[in-house]
């Protein structure tokens, strides 16, 4: 698997030949000229490697979603990750405590966790990330998101706006 990931891309069981396809193709669409797209070894799960920023790609992607659903046949949601860290309590606060840097002081947060392949706890996870981020918790309506992307022994990280995520069954519009 490839382990310098920026892009975390899910689809459905037994499709990661075909969504890896369909990312490499839509990354080169908007510009990367040498996108990396691999599998992860978790089923309906692949990831990345993009030259273009993160974030940007998902909100590219959302643009061609809009003009052209069809292009979009197997990937489910695509996820962009700033930091890929071990998968290690201490790495993962170290981390936090580096992105916590783009939520400014007067914007809330919310620590979200998902996680293949791992015995740590969801609530450890948490509890590291959270205590490395010294701004207010809302769970309902925060204006970032600390999202902690878990793959087994690599864990991809991000601060991100709710609507930075591009989930495609939501915004297909055919």
């Amino acid at each position: 698997m490839l382990r310098d990931f920026n892009i975390l891309a899910t689809t459905s069981k037994g499709n990661e030949t075909e969504a890896c396809s369909e990312l490499w193709y839509l990354l080169g669409e908007i510009g990367d000229p040498s996108p990396v797209v691999d599998k992860s070894g978790v089923s309906g799960l692949i990831v990345a490697k993009t030259s273009l920023r993160p974030v940007d790609v998902a909100e590219k992607l959302r643009a061609i979603l809009r003009e052209r659903p069809y292009e979009f046949r197997y990937l489910l949601r695509v996820i962009p990750i700033e930091k890929v860290v071990r998968t290690s309590l201490d790495e993962i606060k170290k981390a936090a405590a580096e992105l916590s840097a783009k939520i400014r002081e007067n914007e809330t947060y919310r620590v979200t966790v998902e996680k293949r392949f791992t015995e740590t706890s969801t609530r450890d996870i948490i509890e590291a990330a959270a205590s490395a981020v010294n701004r207010k918790v809302n769970l309902e309506d925060p204006d970032k998101i600390l999202l902690i992307e878990v793959v087994g022994g690599l864990t991809g990280m991000s601060v991100l706006k709710p609507q930075d995520i591009l989930s495609i069954a939501k915004e297909k519009v055919l």
